[in-house]
């Protein structure tokens, strides 16, 4: 038999997915993160879902893994001190940087420029120059490159970053730059601009670069030590890591190339919830996946998960393919608090996080947290993960009871505020992504999932008017499935920077057979058959004059087919769309990209037994619980005793392993065929 095994590493809990891909078998495992070391509570986690599905770490031939090291390293300021090598006359490239400010006018006056990842005096020129096509306009010389790389080892930099003018047109430079370097700092990771991003725009190919050369240290000793751990408890097979683009790389690969990689934790949740919207017939979905962190949203639509072409993590903007996530710092962790100045109830981003945690959770944690409000609501039970971990209720109500106090309300309404404050912060991520961009709501299902997402999906989906909301099937380790589901991804991009009136279909389709070469043999190399692997293509257009572009996904038989009109009529009608009117203006040819993925994997959801409707054989016990400005009489379902057909009147709990499901009163929830809960309005 064959297993395969997905980690997701959160802030709170690390989730586990362990599938058999013969019979669709599955088991699940929760165990709490270690944020000091996150392989600790990995290595936890493989252990005790082995022992349960019976057989030995050795069994598992895929290990899949969604992580947030490169993440945090970006956030916390903890990436590498990089050394960087450029084009005479462009050393304060990074300082410069775009013209860009966040909010309004204030901003000129009140925002402090980031710090740049590559410091002035850690930027060093060298003579040489490519021209505008790609051509030597100027020699580099060896003596040169040497004492430049000689200033940046004096500097005690740990990564190194070329990044040269023209480079993505013709990288001859850089690569001697490379091999120069490899020499006078071995042992030193140096990212080459034209290997990382073959794209115009120098700050944006530079910026790019940089970020990968300052979080490959830290990416690089994180993978070798999960490695060898793994290895050390008998695992022998293949280590892939989820991209940000919710596709698989090696290991090895992400150890090169981790800028890849920074939005690699949220993207788990939505190849999940594609999985499960595959399987349950909805193909329009807006996700939340509530860690205890975070929120996460994205936005599916026709069963394809929206793509972006930045990856933004804090003030950092990089060029990479992306989900369309958007995260707020809302989550069951989230601390709530009065402040003195303004008297009026906050929640979050401050979290409570896996150390010392909510409350209730007994483990030292002090503040009231949004985990704290559930439970005393009596939205979440007094035990998680099917018993394990026991709540403490008392000192849930103790810790809320400060917010009361301060706010000089009722314990049950201060708990219930700081519910109905986390749920609006969810509610403003998720316009963010759908409202924002053109898209209407009420045309999407809502999917909560991670541990929290559940507790809260019925009362956003009521926000949002986004119906079914959906609990699906294992919430608790969704990411941890769709890092288990998804298939292996790379892709390639070349700036081609044409009017669209003075090129043709063949020049284009010329390029792109170059490069479905290139990118299919970068899988075939992963140990991937060549009939396994897909090729896409995408190529960004915008009106001339335009500083952004639109990408359009098109297919080679399409583009010879109807030539380049196809194209452009296309991208009128997407920017229609978007921004409600179109140009006059010629149509200009930007970006070339190909993407090669390998074979999807065909897993469907087990059916479960048909029921009649009724679900008192799944009922627990009789509960009371706090909703509507009242305690109201409510009931506890377990929902591994559930069947196809069940319809749940609200209020109700539904309780399992990984996760708590809320029915709202005046809602309705109806069990699927598959297994996953449909609550809709009475």
């Amino acid at each position: 038999m064959s297993y395969r095994l997905g980690v997701d590493v959160g802030g709170t809990f690390t989730d586990l997915l362990l599938l058999d891909e013969g019979n669709g078998a599955f088991w699940r495992h929760k165990t709490p993160s270690t944020p000091h070391d996150s392989s600790v509570g990995i290595l936890t986690g493989v252990e005790a879902i082995c022992a349960s599905a019976g057989i030995a770490p050795k069994d598992v031939e895929i290990f899949l893994h969604g992580t947030t090291v490169a993440t945090n390293a970006v956030l916390e300021g903890k990436g590498a001190r990089v050394g960087l090598i450029v084009t005479e006359g462009y050393r304060q490239i990074m300082q410069i940087a775009r013209s860009f400010v966040p909010g309004g006018l204030a901003g000129w006056i009140v925002w402090p420029k980031p710090e740049p990842l590559a410091a002035l005096e850690d930027t060093f020129e060298i003579k040489g120059r490519m021209n505008a096509q790609g051509e030597e306009f100027r020699p580099i010389d060896d003596d040169d490159i040497r004492a430049a790389l000689e200033k940046v080892k004096a500097q005690g930099v740990e990564a190194l970053t070329v990044s040269l003018m023209n480079a993505y047109l013709n990288g001859a430079h850089e690569k001697r730059v490379g091999d120069l370097a490899a020499e006078i700092l071995p042992g030193i990771p140096i990212s080459l601009s034209h290997e990382v991003l073959p794209e115009m725009q120098e700050y944006e190919r530079t910026l790019t670069t940089v970020a990968n050369a300052a979080v490959r240290p830290v990416v690089g000793r994180y993978v070798r030590n999960l490695r060898d751990k793994l290895r050390g408890a008998g695992m022998a097979g293949k280590l892939s890591l989820l991209r940000s683009d919710g596709g698989l790389m090696s290991s090895e690969k992400s150890e090169e190339h981790p800028v890849s990689l920074l939005m690699s934790g949220p993207a788990g949740g939505v190849t999940g919830a594609l999985w499960v919207g595959k399987n349950a017939g909805i193909r329009n979905i807006l996700t939340l996946d509530v860690g205890g962190t975070s929120t996460d949203v994205a936005l599916v639509e026709n069963l394809e998960a929206r793509r972006v072409r930045t990856t933004e993590v804090g003030h950092l903007s990089v060029r990479a393919s992306a989900l369309d996530v958007k995260t707020v710092g809302a989550g069951g962790g989230s601390i709530a608090y009065v402040p003195e100045l303004t008297r009026a109830l906050r929640v979050g981003p401050q979290s409570a996080g896996a150390v010392p945690g909510p409350v209730a959770y007994g483990k030292g944690g002090t503040q009231p947290t949004v985990t704290d409000a559930n439970v005393v609501l009596g939205y979440l039970p007094e035990a998680l993960l099917g018993g394990s971990f026991k709540l403490d209720r008392e000192g849930a109500k103790a810790a809320v009871q400060t917010i009361a106090d301060a706010l000089g309300i009722g314990l049950f309404e201060a708990a219930r505020g700081i519910i109905d404050i986390v749920n609006e912060n969810m509610f403003g991520a998720l316009r963010m992504i759908s409202v924002q961009q053109g898209y209407d709501p009420r045309d999407f299902a809502l999917m909560g999932f991670g541990g929290a997402g559940p507790l809260h999906v019925n009362a956003v989906a009521r926000l949002m008017g986004s119906w079914p909301a959906v609990s699906p099937v294992s919430p608790g380790v969704l990411c941890a499935l769709g890092d288990a589901t998804t298939r292996m991804r790379t892709e390639t991009a070349r700036s081609f920077s044409r009017l669209a009136s003075q090129t043709s279909p063949a020049d284009i389709l010329a390029l792109l057979d170059e490069m479905a070469k290139q990118t299919g043999g970068e899988l075939e190399a992963e140990g991937l058959a060549s009939d396994e692997i897909e090729i896409q293509f995408e190529i960004d257009v915008r009106y001339a004059g335009q500083a952004f572009e639109v990408p359009i996904e098109v297919k080679r038989a399409d583009l010879d087919a109807q030539g380049l009109t196809g194209l452009t009529d296309r991208f009128d009608e997407e920017h229609r769309r978007l921004f409600t009117f179109n140009m006059d203006s010629e149509h200009e040819i930007v970006n070339l990209r190909a993407v090669a993925m390998g074979k999807a994997l065909e897993l469907p959801a087990g059916k479960l037994p048909e029921g009649d409707g009724d679900p008192s054989a799944a009922r627990i016990r009789d509960h009371e619980l706090w909703m509507d400005g009242r305690l109201q009489p409510a009931i506890i379902y377990d929902r591994a005793r559930l069947r196809a057909g069940d319809r749940i009147a609200g209020p109700a709990i539904i309780v399992e392993m990984d996760s708590t499901t809320l029915v709202e009163s005046d809602c309705l929830a109806t069990v699927d065929a598959v297994g996953n809960i449909l609550i809709n309005p009475a």
